[in-house]
């Protein structure tokens, strides 16, 4: 029993995962995410430009947390990563392949705490010209360039 148990329980050290859809090659970058009761930090990621990315979780609480990326509005799981279950003191590294143009959204998905604020918006540059921003609703606006 005790057996079946350890193999159940997920390894709360250094492994990763990876989403679907050519998320397996190289990152670009690796971006450190700290998670806390009830926290993500940082609480927004702007990346350069669309590719792959690694995000490095850290669990920085006292409990079990974990860490999902996906696509904002995303139907099904090809559009989605998930680290699992990250142990107090562990971490987990899981890779995504983002779209320039499009919105996504990082959090964690035990039960209730992306509600207590555990969660995050990420953008993605490369666009030409103006900038983007994201309220707290999760709506992004785009503002041209002055003069133009």
């Amino acid at each position: 029993m005790a057996l079946l148990v350890a193999a159940c329980g997920g390894y709360g050290g250094g492994s990763s995962g990876s989403a679907s859809g050519g998320s397996s090659g190289k990152a670009l970058k690796t971006i450190q995410i700290s998670e806390r009761e009830f926290s993500l930090s940082p609480g927004t990621v702007t990346l350069p430009k669309a590719g792959t990315y690694a995000f490095e979780v850290t669990n920085d609480g006292t409990i079990t947390h974990a860490f999902n990326v996906e696509q904002s509005g995303g139907e099904g799981d090809e559009n989605e990563a998930e680290a699992g279950d990250i142990s107090p003191g562990s971490s987990k590294t899981v890779k995504f392949t983002f779209e320039a143009g499009k919105r996504y959204e990082m959090y964690c998905p035990v039960e209730g705490h992306k509600a207590h604020g555990m969660a995050g918006t990420i953008s993605v540059g490369g666009a030409a010209g103006g900038g983007t921003t994201t309220n707290s609703v999760g709506e992004t606006t785009t503002s041209g360039m002055p003069g133009y």
